[in-house]
């Protein structure tokens, strides 16, 4: 295995030495291929994901197929300009010269892929890699085997096969890519692989984009439209069977309204997947039994307010609204990556702030108020990787907002724009002639010494 990712490595740097990478065109063809490549093959994406996740045709478009061809074609269509050379003001003592940012590709980058959205989470990072004229190795989460094998077989199809290839496996053959000496490495993950991952880069000194979720809080004011802010929490919670790492994990609610927002809570998820969601088309499973035991082991403590339901054998557990959950119970500590919702009242925003901030810096926030100086409060007085005013989980569609966690739930940002930087060096360069050469620069310095230290700000 280690010969075999030693030679695929040595390939694909020899092809970046080349330089064949780095115009605007090649970068363009790869990225027209991709849209391609979810476009026409399309149905294999679709029945991949209802393999592994039971995922339907429209949150699979929306989600997976749809969002990285739009994201390919964003970048496709603003890719010159973001590679165009950024001029700065050059100072006065150093003309005649120019002073230029120039963005360079950092060269192959390795890509780890999770399961629960297994191929946009997967092209969406290689999108920003190719904008910035790198070569990757995919390695997609062999907890979604079907999206993997998927992924496997028509990326060689599609793309510059000496610049992107598919490394399929479980923990050994991940264990072995990470030993090798990338130029950068995007991970998505939990935070205690996240560690492993940073662990391994920092023996190279490996620059790293680390996307880790964490317990994305969903705060609902005494202001709020409750209808609205339970409707939009229930749809963020319950897509992909709470399979989300921007979904919200648990929600802080105002205690003078907590039993109307319960009340729409519950109308919510009965209206999106009926009475029994175990029959709904639209909801999703659990992607594996281990998943499954975990997350029943859940919903020992506190009351089942709806839901609860279960079924080892379907991977189905039923959208699931908990009250009274005590504040040392497992669901409230680590997070729960499952269609569970713990619903906790608060006497204020104060305690809402205090308990968002006692906690690590989580991926998403969400604050739910109709008035703004409450909004902004909660936004200033907190931290996260992103955030929404009244909607969740939505804000990653939005190509032109930076993507991607702080302190727990991650580090470095991606999408549109902000994926190019990720995958770019940011290089100062000054371009200088020749034809003057005031000797007042050099010693000793006592010649001219005044208009030297004006010239040169010296005090």
């Amino acid at each position: 295995m280690t010969a075999d990712i030693d030679t695929l490595l040595a390939r694909h740097r020899t092809y970046f030495r080349s330089g064949k990478t780095r115009p605007a065109e090649w970068r363009e063809q790869q990225l027209v291929a991709i849209k391609a490549m979810v476009t026409e093959r399309a149905d294999v994406f679709y029945d991949a994901l209802w393999k592994d996740l039971r995922r339907n045709r429209v949150d699979a478009a929306v989600a997976d197929l749809n969002a990285i061809a739009d994201e390919a074609d964003y970048a496709r269509r603003r890719l010159r300009r973001w590679m165009k050379p950024q001029s700065e003001r050059t100072p006065f003592f150093l003309l005649p010269g120019r002073t230029t940012v120039t963005f360079d590709p950092l060269g192959v980058g390795l890509i780890i892929g999770a399961w629960n959205y297994p191929i946009q989470l997967v092209l969406s990072p290689l999108i920003a890699a190719i904008s910035g004229g790198n070569c990757a190795v995919l390695k997609p989460s062999e907890v979604s085997p079907h999206s993997a094998q998927a992924l496997a077989e028509l990326v060689p199809q599609y793309l510059d096969r000496e610049a992107v290839s598919v490394a399929t496996g479980g923990v050994p053959e991940t264990t072995a890519l990470l030993e090798q000496h990338w130029d950068h490495i995007f991970f998505t993950g939990g935070t205690s692989i996240g560690r492993i991952v940073m662990t391994a880069a920092a023996k190279n000194l490996t620059p790293v984009v680390l996307e880790l979720g964490g317990k994305s809080p969903a705060i609902v004011d005494a202001s709020a439209d409750l209808k609205v802010a339970a409707r939009r929490i229930a749809h963020g919670r319950w897509l992909n069977a709470g399979q989300t790492c921007t979904a919200p994990d648990y929600v802080l609610v105002a205690k003078q309204v907590a039993s109307d927002f319960l009340g729409h809570l519950k109308a919510a998820v009965v209206d999106f997947y009926g009475p029994d969601p175990q029959q709904s088309p639209d909801f999703g499973r659990v992607v594996s039994t281990r998943n499954f035991d975990r997350i029943k082991g859940l919903l020992s403590e506190g009351s089942v307010y709806h839901g609860g339901q279960h079924d080892r054998g379907d991977l189905y557990i039923a959208p699931t609204i908990l009250t009274g959950v005590p504040a040392t119970a497992p669901v409230l500590q680590d997070e729960i990556f499952g269609p569970i919702l713990p619903v906790l009242e608060v006497e204020n925003i104060d305690q809402a702030i205090a308990h968002v901030n006692a906690r690590p810096h989580p991926l998403g926030l969400y604050i739910f108020a109709g008035d703004k100086a409450v909004a902004d409060r909660v936004l200033a007085a907190t931290a996260s990787g992103d955030a929404a005013v009244n909607d969740c989980a939505v804000q990653p569609i939005i190509r032109e907002l930076p993507f991607g966690g702080v302190g727990n739930s991650g580090m470095g940002k991606y999408h549109g724009e902000w994926g190019f930087r990720a995958y770019t060096n940011a290089r100062g360069v000054l371009r200088r002639g020749t034809a003057i050469d005031p000797p007042l620069r050099y010693p000793p310095y006592s010649r001219g010494a005044k208009l030297r230290n004006w010239l040169m700000g010296v005090r």
